[in-house]
């Protein structure tokens, strides 16, 4: 049945063969001459399929293991240099019909908060972003067409677009909300969103659907070929990942990367981002129950493998993870993070109080933007609030097109410096913005572009004079 181009799920998502490539890994973990030859392939830069990444996941000789996480580190830096961006979620509403067994939103959970954001009250919470200093952030709200109905949506994102406060503005909205029609897809798209995200949450169907028991999402097949419906509709860019910790994370990473191959073979253009979150404890759900979680060096491993096996994709990262373990993911893979993040409805604008819980989940790194900002620029990295690809129509194959090649940096390294020099003026602390100052003194001094050198030392000077929204 396995067929990548196919537009079934249960062929581009073939069950049988990700068993078999979970048991030609068995037998070859130990065969060291074809894992050293899967990492010598994997230098060029070009990609490993879902037989080749699994088993170099699985691979136990640990000087072979320390030759894969240096060449993922070189490769995340070959590709994305130092920039690590910065976004944030916000969260629309959880209202939701569904009967998800690890999300609290899940309809039977009659003890959560139920709260839907009006207009007004999106425009305040937007306000408080931009106040942070956010330019990019990700849209998220549960299942319901009564409460969030695609004109919700849609009203929602022209809010977003439409606030501006002193010099904020919101430049990129990106999507994560439930699989939907081709029809409704078209409309994100001329709304101007960023990338559309949805989780697969786990691609083996059996327990797919048993941890979707009711509602709209139990559909396996609409959820799998949602990107294939958007990408029908337009949107250039969609972003995959699954929920580590619902099923056994081997089998995830193979659907994963078939899920990615499947998208290339029919569209010529893989996934703009992967995301890669464990699931964590959260209001009427405990994540030990599930029986399926990975520790963090297992973790590692597989953000380490996601880096080499699709070089080119973005990766991101959330608070679900503590600080040390967000540290190591930005060496071996990560370039984007979420920062000053909050997971309940309304939670920027207004501290809510205990007893009012509305999170989707637990937030395990609860620093400010500022402190995470200042981490980075500590750490060597530039903290990048850039949106310049998405508006000057560097998205889906044209991205990916200049990221292959590893020029993206071109683009991305001054568009982060400038990015970050409003930011270090509109709205950091005396001591990140002394930081930041000293780090983009010393990246400007590594472009080696005199006349875009010459442009960027200009732009950071009206910068400095009140002047915004510069890009390359």
């Amino acid at each position: 049945m396995y067929n990548p181009k196919s537009d079934k799920a249960e062929e581009f998502i073939d069950h049988n063969e990700i068993i078999k490539t979970l048991e030609y890994s068995n037998n070859n973990k130990n065969n060291r001459k074809l894992i050293e030859e899967i990492i010598e392939k994997a230098k060029e830069k070009k990609g490993l399929n879902h037989k080749e990444a699994i088993l170099l996941l699985d691979n136990e000789y640990e000087d072979l293991n320390e030759e894969i996480y240096k060449l993922a580190r070189q490769i995340k830096k070959d590709f994305y240099g130092n920039r690590i961006v910065l976004f944030a979620p916000l969260y629309l509403s959880n209202y939701c019909v569904n009967g998800c067994v690890y999300c609290p939103y899940h309809y039977k959970n009659k003890h959560i908060t139920r709260k839907k954001l009006t207009q007004e009250e999106i425009e305040k919470e937007v306000i408080a972003l931009q106040d942070m200093g956010h330019k990019r952030l990700a849209i998220e709200a549960g299942e319901d067409p009564v409460n969030n109905p695609i004109e919700y949506i849609l009203k929602s994102i022209d809010t977003i677009y439409n606030t501006k406060h002193k010099n904020g503005s919101i430049r990129r909205v990106n999507v994560n909300i439930a699989a939907t029609t081709e029809e409704n897809y078209k409309k994100l798209k001329e709304r101007g969103i960023g990338t559309y995200i949805l989780f697969q949450e786990t691609y083996h169907k059996e327990n797919y659907e048993n941890l979707h028991p009711t509602g709209p999402k139990h559909n396996y097949a609409y959820h799998t070929e949602a990107m294939d419906r958007a990408m029908r509709a337009g949107i250039d860019d969609v972003g995959l990942g699954v929920l580590y910790g619902l099923s056994l994370y081997r089998y995830e990473l193979v659907g994963l990367l078939m899920h990615k191959e499947h998208l290339e073979a029919v569209f010529g253009v893989g996934p703009h981002t992967i995301s890669v979150p464990r699931i964590k404890k959260a209001d009427d759900i405990n994540p030990e129950v599930f029986d399926n979680g990975i520790d963090d060096k297992t973790f590692e491993k597989i953000i380490a493998i996601l880096r080499i096996a699709v070089p080119y994709t973005g990766m991101i990262i959330s608070t679900r993870e503590n600080e040390n373990v967000r540290k190591r993911a930005l060496e071996l893979g990560i370039t984007q993070i979420s920062g000053g993040s909050k997971t309940s409805v309304g939670g920027y604008y207004e501290a809510e109080p205990v007893e009012k819980n509305s999170s989707q989940f637990d937030v395990s790194d609860l620093r400010s933007l500022d402190e995470v900002t200042n981490w980075l620029l500590k750490l060597g990295y530039i903290p990048s609030f850039c949106t310049a690809c998405y508006r000057n129509g560097r998205v889906g194959a044209d991205f990916m097109e200049v990221c292959k090649k590893e020029e993206i940096h071109n683009f991305c390294g001054p568009n982060a410096i400038m990015t970050l020099k409003e930011y270090l003026e509109d709205y950091a602390s005396n001591e990140t913005k002394k930081t930041g100052d000293e780090i983009i003194k010393n990246e400007i001094e590594q472009i080696e572009n005199p006349i875009l050198k010459e442009k960027i030392i200009k732009n950071l000077q009206l910068i400095e004079e009140g002047k915004r929204d510069f890009r390359v």
